[in-house]
């Protein structure tokens, strides 16, 4: 009675450790990403500082600081609104179907874009947070398809269906806009997609799937868990056994007549 009483607050403790991981993970990381790039720009406008000398600037050793700090940074209020949403979006899809991976994507796949933006950039100030923005996409995009999970595969149609347009400003055609930036953030999700493979869900996989399969010899019903991992079942029981019916007929001791 004890142990139950036990076992039945430990499970619900666990239920709302989960839950409340579940809500920071995807929804309150995002927030705070958004949260932060809001309050810096307040912060510019509220009491007079520009920070735009701190973006990446390439190929010089002074504008390698803008690689950590040029996401937080954005020009004007247009510029701001514009990677809100997408932020917000593709990284609380990144925390929700990547999760074992979600930390991993945002801290390498940002300091490898802002590296490479920086190697590849024109001699300007590259600020904002749409370098990541292009690096997330990138990787939700490629990764769905390559996973052939048709929940991940789902994703990449409606990251490309809704952000799809995106890809024209990875090429100059807006001088103001840092299209460097942007490529390098493709680039950058494409090569993670790519590179990280463990802890990606992956499909079911039945034993007559496999091209060794032999079903006289195989008794075994095999899948992988999430993690990759090897799976054996035990076979399914034979219920093709003999089964022997008897019926017992007793006759009536009624005598049935018919008159004419």
């Amino acid at each position: 009675m004890v142990f139950g009483r036990f076992f039945d607050i430990f499970y619900k403790a666990m239920r709302k450790r989960d839950q409340f991981v579940f809500s920071t993970g995807v929804v309150g990381y995002p927030l705070l990403f958004v949260l932060l790039i809001w309050i810096v720009f307040w912060f510019e406008v509220r009491f007079g500082f520009d920070f735009n000398n701190f973006g990446i600037y390439p190929r010089t050793l002074v504008g390698l600081r803008g690689v950590l700090l040029s996401p937080f940074i954005h020009g004007d209020l247009s510029h701001l609104w514009h990677n809100t949403l997408p932020l917000l979006i593709l990284s609380a899809s990144l925390f929700f179907f990547y999760p074992r991976n979600s930390w991993k994507v945002i801290l390498i796949g940002g300091l490898l874009t802002g590296l490479l933006t920086w190697m590849l950039g024109r001699t300007a100030n590259h600020i904002g947070a749409s370098g990541l923005i292009y690096m997330l996409f990138g990787f939700l995009f490629l990764k769905g398809i390559i996973a052939k999970h048709y929940r991940l595969i789902a994703l990449s149609f409606v990251v490309v269906f809704i952000y799809g347009s995106m890809i024209w400003y990875t090429f100059p055609i807006d001088p103001k806009i840092s299209w460097e930036g942007h490529l390098s953030g493709l680039i950058v999700g494409f090569v993670l997609a790519f590179g990280i493979k463990k802890g990606i869900a992956i499909p079911q996989k039945y034993n007559w799937e496999k091209e060794d399969f032999d079903p006289e010899e195989d008794d075994f019903l095999r899948h992988f868990d999430e993690d990759g991992n090897f799976i054996e079942c035990l076979p399914e029981p034979d219920f093709q056994e003999n089964i022997e019916i008897i019926y017992n007929y007793k006759p009536s001791d009624s005598n049935n007549s018919e008159e004419e």
